[in-house]
């Protein structure tokens, strides 16, 4: 079997382009594989245009390792977002194929699932606070995720705050995450996100502030830049750390295992080179005792990729979800699409990656000229974007 070429398809959102790549095979089998981009969709696509001129056409699907190998390597660049989320579409897509033509689901590929007992993977929701800062509206939001059925959820209360967060927004942070806690009850998991935008004395403080409402963890509180100041901050507060999703390859998280900074990480499949590289990831991850909860504010075939990796996991924490609450309309474009159920997907025994992408259905949607502005008070506001979301 042979690949006879790729043919992308953005799927357009306003404040994000999901780019789906197609692998086309002379056996007529074809897989899919996805990544998110913001505002790289074009130099992505750019970059598939040339490495399926130089790598990609004519190259076996079996042989994932081999073409990994020569897209990361074989131009003598060094692999950034860019290029790292291009592999990470062809290669989910050659995984994607190797488990049609094998008839199995791709993590039976992987080593089998790692709780044979229980095919279901925890999911967390991001993306459902579409609502006014207001503790109201929080508790009330935070109360319908619980009714959907979800036993964890994850926010960013803290506003436009950067560096520093001053003490009339702490305090509104601090009543956010308090109406939040409320709504959910003791026995579900409370996630806060930071996106690395403060500073270690400014993330240790709210930190402690925050301790009281028990989070399951801090998600990037300082810039990701950093290790040390990341590790200052995991020694001087009392809950676990996770980070990791703006890290493009598995080989710089070494310093991080090193420093003994992260409790979770944060891997995004997408950017980080497919399906292999986060598995490998998280064997080294397990060897240093450490936990993985990939990134995922993609669309459904990127969810189906991180499930397999979820299955064969042993060190798998949980899963974001974001498709539930910022998704609706473009649901229809994956056939097969992974839902949560009571709180949990259901690792699915479909062949592949175990859903089908609907090229029609995707024409609806074309690319947009997406923007998203954490820092804008107004993102709220603006049409056809998940109010008050982050990524």
């Amino acid at each position: 079997m042979r690949i006879t070429g790729i043919s992308t398809h953005v799927v357009g959102t306003p404040w994000r382009n999901l780019t789906h790549v197609l692998v086309h095979t002379d056996e007529g089998l074809t897989g899919v594989g996805e990544t998110r981009m913001l505002g790289h969709t074009d130099a992505l696509l750019g970059y598939l245009r040339e490495a399926e001129v130089n790598h990609i056409a004519g190259s076996d699907p079996f042989a994932i390792e081999d073409l990994v190998r020569r897209m990361k390597y074989g131009d003598y660049g060094r692999a950034g977002e860019i290029v790292m989320s291009g592999i990470a579409c062809v290669e989910m897509a050659c995984w994607d194929i190797k488990g049609k033509a094998l008839g199995v689901p791709v993590w039976q590929l992987l080593g089998g699932r790692a709780n044979a007992a229980d095919p279901r993977i925890k999911a967390y929701a991001n993306g459902w606070y579409t609502v006014e800062r207001t503790p109201e509206a929080f508790h009330a939001a935070a109360r319908r995720v619980i009714e959907r059925g979800y036993r964890a959820l994850k926010l960013d209360p803290f506003g436009t705050g950067s560096f520093e967060l001053d003490h009339a927004e702490t305090t509104r942070s601090l009543a956010l995450v308090e109406a939040v806690r409320d709504a959910i009850g003791e026995e579900n998991e409370l996630l806060l996100e930071m996106h690395g935008r403060f500073s270690p004395a400014t993330a240790i403080r709210l930190a402690r502030e925050m301790e009281p409402f028990r989070p399951s963890w801090l998600e990037e509180p300082v810039p990701p830049e950093n290790l040390k100041a990341l590790a200052k901050v995991a020694a001087r507060v009392n809950m676990p750390v996770a980070t990791g999703e703006r890290i493009h390859d598995r080989i710089e998280f070494r310093e991080l295992f090193e420093s003994q900074a992260v409790d979770i990480i944060q891997p995004d499949v997408g950017h980080l080179g497919g399906i292999s590289e986060t598995r490998k990831l998280a064997a080294t991850a397990e060897t240093h005792y450490v936990l993985i909860a990939p990134h995922n504010v993609g669309g459904s075939v990127l969810t189906a990729a991180n499930l397999q990796v979820a299955g064969c996991t042993p060190n798998f924490k949980i899963l974001e979800h974001f498709n539930d609450f910022a998704d609706a309309e473009i649901k229809k474009v994956v056939k097969g699409a992974p839902e949560v159920v009571d709180g949990y997907f259901t690792l699915s025994d479909a062949p592949g990656l175990g859903v089908e992408f609907d090229v029609d259905a995707a024409a609806e949607f074309p690319q947009q000229r997406a923007h998203f502005d954490l820092w804008a008070e107004d993102w709220h506001k603006r049409d056809g974007a998940p109010r008050g979301s982050r990524p």
